[in-house]
């Protein structure tokens, strides 16, 4: 119980740009001379950076799973066990009850109590997967070890405490199988009819705080698309430039992507980043931005001022106008307004994702990227197959059959 309040008491929050900033002074500071005191600040900013709840759960994680959890399960779970002994406990009331009360019981109070809510709030809280998933997780969390074990110790002796704990071992096992075969009876339904079952057909809470606009954002790919992907880059940001590819691929793929670039560029860490993402805004002025963008991240390593305008004349831009805007910091504004809505949306590093609205957290690779995408567009098409109202939209039919065999 300590335990756990001092779990709900420990703040937790990401780090924000003026930590990481501090941070990113400190270790310069470091740099420029290497003291045993400035090695002592660089390291406690780089800490305190990081929220106590998340520096606690690295500390701990390693002693609570591979030690702490294990030897409590160990100590807790001896039972000799013979063959008269397992006949004698599976015919036995209370191991039987143990195995319907967690195989049957624990599923069926999850889907209820999720059902009782979403009824009770009338549809304003739903689970953001579908029911089929919902079953699935529900049999999953049959899975009841360390903690059923020490109740079962506190409830029962003798040879009733040794068929307990055999029925909570044989859960443990039953459980993953169980959940196995309802997903497996899940792929058996027809694509549209799974979709739904995995997926459902609730609103996905939206992370990104200023959405796209169209007659303001930079946008590559159909306007219509059902999927968007906007990315926060940065045009000195290796991480960018490796992530580029992937968004390539993305958008060469399919015409179901349209993928907006915003500005973050993180001037405490690259000193030519404003600088380039200014550039782009210049040539903006001159229809093209996304010309420059290419040219940019082919060019990482060089983004002086000479480099941008050099790069402006090979692109058949107006040098002088392009140079002057450069000057003029015509574009700064325009990076401003990125930077802060990367900040209302806590974005503090690059490149970071955002699809159909929702957070990409993970890899961006290839692999990944498609993935999420493909998660995305099933969520539309259901969507939309909703939207029009019951199942007689004959046109939607095949293309959610079609997301349905992308997404699995």
């Amino acid at each position: 119980m300590v335990g756990l309040v001092a779990g709900l008491l420990i703040n937790a929050y990401p780090a924000t740009r003026s930590e990481l900033e501090q941070a990113t002074g400190a270790f310069r500071l470091f740099r420029e001379q290497p003291t045993a005191e400035l090695a002592q600040s660089a390291r406690e900013v780089v800490r305190t950076a990081i929220s106590p709840n998340e520096r606690l759960q690295q500390l701990y994680h390693p002693w609570t799973s591979y030690i702490i959890v294990p030897l409590f399960a160990l100590a807790n779970a001896g039972i000799v066990i013979s063959g008269s002994f397992l006949a004698r406990a599976y015919t036995s009331p209370l191991t039987l009850g143990i195995l319907i009360g967690y195989l049957v019981g624990k599923p069926a109070g999850t889907a209820a109590g999720t059902w009782l809510v979403t009824r009770i709030s009338r549809g304003r809280i739903t689970p953001p997967v579908g029911w089929g998933a919902v079953a699935g997780v529900g049999t999953l969390a049959a899975i009841g070890f360390t903690v059923a074990l020490l109740i079962a110790s506190l409830a029962f002796t003798g040879v009733e405490l040794e068929e307990a704990k055999l029925g909570i071992l044989t859960v443990t096992l039953a459980a993953p199988g169980l959940t196995w075969l309802v997903f497996r009876a899940l792929d058996l339904l027809p694509p549209s009819l799974r979709l739904r079952a995995l997926l459902g057909t609730s609103e996905v809470i939206t992370d990104l705080v200023v959405p796209v606009d169209p007659d303001r954002d930079h946008i590559r790919g159909p306007m219509d698309a059902p999927v968007t992907v906007v990315e926060y880059g940065d045009f000195e940001c290796p991480y960018c430039g490796q992530a580029e590819p992937a968004v390539r691929e993305l958008l060469g793929d399919s015409g179901e992507v349209r993928y907006v670039w915003r500005q973050l560029p993180l001037s405490d860490v690259h000193q030519h980043a404003q600088l380039a993402a200014e550039a782009t805004e210049a040539a903006a002025k001159q229809d093209k931005f996304w010309e420059m963008h290419d040219k940019l991240l082919e060019h990482q390593d060089a983004l002086t001022g000479r480099d941008l305008i050099r790069y402006a004349g090979q692109l058949g831009l107006d040098t002088d106008r392009f140079a002057s805007d450069l000057r003029k910091h015509a574009g700064a504004a325009r990076v401003a307004e990125d930077v802060d809505s990367a900040d209302v949306a806590n974005v503090a590093g690059t490149p970071t994702f955002f699809i159909n609205g929702t957070r990409h957290y993970g890899a961006y690779d290839i692999a990944t990227l498609k993935t999420a995408v493909k998660n995305a567009l099933a969520r539309t098409k259901i969507s939309a197959r909703g939207s029009a109202g019951g199942g007689g939209c004959e046109k939607l039919n095949r293309p959610l059959a079609d997301a349905a065999k992308l997404y699995v």
